[in-house]
């Protein structure tokens, strides 16, 4: 079992220092919380839940209790849960692959969204903002998901924390994407169990805006980060429609939230990755069409995104990104009778090209090697810069 790494920890519900009790338990006096895969299960709206997984645990039955928690979900799930049978299956035998646990769990659009955002331009978005504002030390990231984000952060040499309300998506994360992050299943809108000044920087992207609490999802975040940085990414705005379910605001009333804000269009910042230079904030008046803004609170003015977080490292292995099909033929020109070969981008959706398609930085059609290796060329490192080339889990 891997620990949680991430220090100490407080109830959702009581506030009390919370202690090991035992491999799979934290407690504070006779009340206690769950922790499975080294992940504290911390859902003050769960409390039942909790307590039948810990019932298993006091048995012996560790799987029953791993089964209990893969089938909960976030309170705004568009799919239903994935059956006990599916999840009995998993826990089982395990898989091989990100992709094939995902199914397993009924992830449906998510599981497109997870397996491919390592090439979203909405990703690239995030990682800029993090290498223009963040400065090291220890990251919280919130609503990390499956830990995509907090892969990078933990190859930068940061010490990586991340917390998120859906467990199933916190265990994906320690089995194959971020397997030395330390981990916390919590809900946001409750109280959170992070101390004051927990970490160097708060940072959460594509989730914000989600959330209904914002102004104590705000404060929280502010009282964590003590004197840190607070980075919020990719939160849609009320002003301009979007393909996602949620409660958006203004991009004045996100600045509103936070202390002296540095504002984005989430574009720029994928601009600024690609074009390797310093992000240019922009007024909240200025955002009004913007579909999606960024904030950076705490920070100083931005630097160049010319690597760190934003790069995969000299010497990594990269992949071609996998949206790219090899020989596939279509037609380019049939008013003169002919077709063309070539990888082509096929998109996994209808939904995801709609939402991805005219903002990605990668050509549709590509002639390159498949495979190469971070660092070894300018080339490569502008394949790799515009996601072309990526850096996938070796069980993507």
């Amino acid at each position: 079992m891997t620990a949680w790494t991430g220090g100490t920890l407080r109830s959702p519900v009581t506030g009390r220092t919370l202690a090991p009790a035992g491999p799979y338990a934290l407690a504070a006096g006779d009340e206690r919380w769950p922790v499975l895969e080294g992940i504290p299960f911390l859902r003050a709206d769960r409390r039942a839940l909790a307590d039948a997984a810990l019932e298993a645990l006091d048995a012996g039955d560790f799987r029953a209790a791993l089964v209990l928690l893969l089938g909960d979900q976030d309170n705004w799930a568009r799919t239903p849960p994935p059956d006990e049978a599916a999840r009995q299956k998993l826990v089982s035998n395990g898989y091989e692959t990100f992709r094939e646990a995902m199914e397993l769990l009924a992830f449906g659009p998510v599981a497109t969204y997870f397996a491919h955002r390592w090439s979203d331009p909405t990703f690239m978005s995030g990682l800029a903002l993090a290498e223009a504002h963040w400065t090291g030390g220890r990251i919280f990231e919130l609503g990390c998901g499956a830990g995509h984000y907090l892969r990078e952060f933990a190859r930068a040499g940061a010490n990586a924390v991340g917390g998120d309300i859906v467990f199933s998506k916190l265990w994906l994360a320690r089995r194959y994407v971020a397997p030395d992050a330390g981990l916390v299943c919590f809900d946001a809108s409750a109280p959170w169990p992070l101390p004051d000044g927990f970490a160097d920087a708060v940072f959460c992207h594509d989730a914000f805006y989600f959330l209904p609490a914002k102004p104590h999802v705000a404060a929280e975040m502010r009282r964590v980060a003590g004197r840190g940085t607070v980075l919020v990414g990719h939160a849609h705005n009320a002003l301009v429609g979007n393909l996602s379910s949620g409660s958006p605001l203004p991009p004045a009333e996100y600045a509103a939230l936070f202390d002296a804000p540095l504002l984005y269009d989430d574009r720029e910042l994928t601009t600024a990755l690609v074009q390797a230079r310093a992000p240019v904030p922009a007024s909240a008046g200025a955002l009004a069409d913007a579909p999606a803004i960024a904030i950076a609170s705490g920070a100083g003015a931005p630097r160049p995104v010319v690597g760190g977080v934003a790069m995969p490292s000299p010497g990594t292995e990269l992949r071609l990104n996998p949206l790219y099909r090899d020989h596939y033929v279509v037609p380019v020109a049939e008013r003169h009778g002919f077709v063309q070969e070539g990888r082509y981008v096929v998109w996994p959706s209808e939904r995801y090209e709609r939402e991805y398609g005219s903002l990605v930085t990668y050509p549709v059609r590509l002639g390159c090697s498949p495979a190469a290796v971070a660092g070894e060329s300018e080339e490569v490192d502008d394949m790799a810069r515009r996601r072309v080339l990526l850096d996938l889990p070796v069980q993507w």
